[in-house]
């Protein structure tokens, strides 16, 4: 089989023909930079998967979801979905390569400021034109970004639990049901600001420094328990 069809079905890519090079793992998905066996001229994709041979609905249905917004990522900022496949009784979510490494494995200490600036401006850059589709991503974290570490540039992924704007209109939950990563929330989940507030970009740059993610992390448990507790 040549190049991967958007939007094709599972006929038209086979995972079995592709180098598989983990880039990314977390507690629940794997990801692979995914490079054609046999020819060169191919372009890489990356591949997402559940890691457990047996994985929660839950971690299935994010998959399904990420796909569901293929037609509303631009590929100048996102990393969309091609295609989900079946092999071997694993479900695998095939997506463009725009090449570039996962910022979680950038993030070794403190970052140099030119290069912070890079990431930082690349990161507000691409979130911009996410919320201008009326789209909220509600995980961005280092895991959940790609950049070139040379220019800069940045394309958002891991749009598992993201939702449409129009449709985001929700009352505080409970820490242990709100989805998404806690150090790097969107404060609108928390229940506590409007999804618009500027707030939100000083949590895209906290994404680039631990130390305001954790500060970030202590007001936002702290602001969700106190909104139980009245």
């Amino acid at each position: 089989m040549g190049q991967i069809s958007e939007g094709g079905g599972e006929s038209s890519w086979s995972v079995q023909e592709y180098v598989l090079e983990p880039i990314l793992r977390d507690e629940e998905f794997v990801l692979y930079r995914a490079r054609h066996r046999n020819q060169a001229d191919i372009p890489s994709v990356l591949v997402r998967t559940p890691i457990s041979t047996r994985p929660a609905p839950e971690s299935l249905k994010r998959i399904e979801h990420e796909y569901s917004f293929r037609a509303e990522l631009d590929p100048v900022w996102a990393v969309r979905p091609l295609v989900i496949s079946q092999h071997s009784g694993r479900t695998m979510l095939a997506l463009e390569d725009p090449g570039g490494a996962p910022l979680d494995g950038l993030i070794q200490g403190p970052m140099e400021m030119a290069q912070f600036l890079r990431f930082a401006i690349g990161l507000a850059t691409a979130l911009s034109q996410l919320h201008k589709r009326q789209l909220i991503h509600k995980d961005v974290k280092p895991s959940n970004v790609l950049v070139d570490s040379t220019t800069g540039q940045v394309w958002l992924t891991g749009f598992g639990i993201a939702s449409r704007l129009p449709r985001e209109r929700q009352s505080p939950e409970p820490p242990e049901f709100i989805a998404g990563s806690l150090p790097y929330m969107a404060p609108e989940q928390t229940g506590v600001c409007p999804s618009r507030l500027p707030i939100r970009w000083s949590g895209c740059i906290a994404t680039l420094q631990d130390s305001r993610c954790r500060l970030a992390n202590d007001w936002r448990m702290s602001r969700a328990l106190s909104l139980q507790s009245s």
